[in-house]
């Protein structure tokens, strides 16, 4: 008897390599998914500007990194004692202006060079609700704690996200036509909008992605939500918090990624990479031991033969 609902996945027509470049933007989803590439040591990277919910913001940045638009003096403020950006997460956020300018900066440059090469670009979206700033009139990523009296919550139209979504597309075409994207819904539930908002929030997303990439050969669409909601269908997949996913529903939605968008070929490399992770969190009984000498030895010669391969690999 079969107790689950199996989401049919195609073959991915343009399958990851350890060859590609890869490039994930958004939700702490991203980050999740972004984490299993490290692991298996793609060329991988995350969230630049760290994580962003909203396609507008993520729309935003993409204008920005582009175009090579860098931040100004008018782009940031001070509360809390450490210097904000409206368009970045927190964690960038840093006592000093100065330095918080520069490493902005910094970050523009070297996200052009990395979406100018991307073979991939993975994007999630979280949420359809956003907060304009009363003074700017602007939606904003992050509101870095600001008193919530100085924002408007709204919830983008489809429409409004649908044309997002295909500039999102187009900023990235006008400067790497060949790079192809890989778009997904990320299932954590943002249930602070309340239950209703956040089925009307994703359903709001899902609308118009799929208006959006239905006509684009270099787009593609992972099920991270539906596998969430149909495959997974259960609270024992949620972390404590019964809004994210748990590391077991995390590792099941990675697998239905990698069997469907990484090439085969690359599956045996994948394997030695974990058996080389495994062991580097092993801890012997006694270090100094000759057995654990030999371990050792060996693992370096895995680890050097991998590298012979691919160069870039770091362990």
């Amino acid at each position: 008897m079969n107790f689950t609902t199996k989401i049919p996945i195609e073959k991915y027509q343009s399958p990851i390599d350890y060859n590609s470049k890869i490039v994930s933007l958004g939700s702490c989803f991203a980050e999740n998914m972004g984490a299993k590439f490290d692991y298996f040591k793609f060329q991988n990277t995350t969230n630049p500007f760290g994580i962003i919910f909203n396609p507008v913001s993520i729309e935003k940045l993409l204008n920005r990194i582009v175009n090579k638009i860098e931040f100004t003096q008018n782009d940031i403020f001070f509360h809390n004692n450490l210097w904000h950006c409206f368009e970045v997460h927190s964690e960038l956020s840093n006592p000093n202006k100065e330095d918080f300018l520069n490493e902005l900066n910094r970050i523009v440059q070297n996200s052009n060079n990395l979406i100018t090469q991307a073979t991939n670009l993975i994007i999630t979206y979280g949420t359809s609700w956003v907060y304009r700033n009363k003074s700017s009139e602007k939606i904003v990523a992050n509101c870095h704690k600001v008193p919530q009296n100085q924002f408007d919550k709204e919830i983008l139209s489809t429409e409004i996200i649908q044309k997002s979504i295909e500039n999102s597309i187009n900023l990235i075409q006008e400067v790497n036509p060949n790079c192809n994207f890989i778009f997904t819904i990320s299932p954590v539930r943002h249930i602070k909008d309340g239950f209703v908002e956040n089925q009307q929030s994703k359903a709001h997303l899902i609308t118009a992605l799929q208006s959006s990439i239905q006509n684009i050969k270099s787009a593609d669409y992972f099920p991270s939500y539906e596998i969430m909601m149909d495959e997974l269908r259960d609270y024992r997949f949620y972390a404590d918090d019964m809004l994210h996913p748990s590391q077991t529903a995390i590792d099941y939605i990675w697998i239905k990624f990698f069997e469907n968008y990484v090439s085969e070929t690359e599956f045996a490399t994948m394997n030695q990479v974990c058996e080389i992770q495994r062991s580097l969190k092993h801890r012997p009984f006694n270090p100094n031991s000759e057995s654990h000498q030999k371990f050792l030895k060996n693992l370096q010669q895995k680890i050097a033969q991998l590298q012979q391969q691919s160069p870039f690999f770091e362990f």
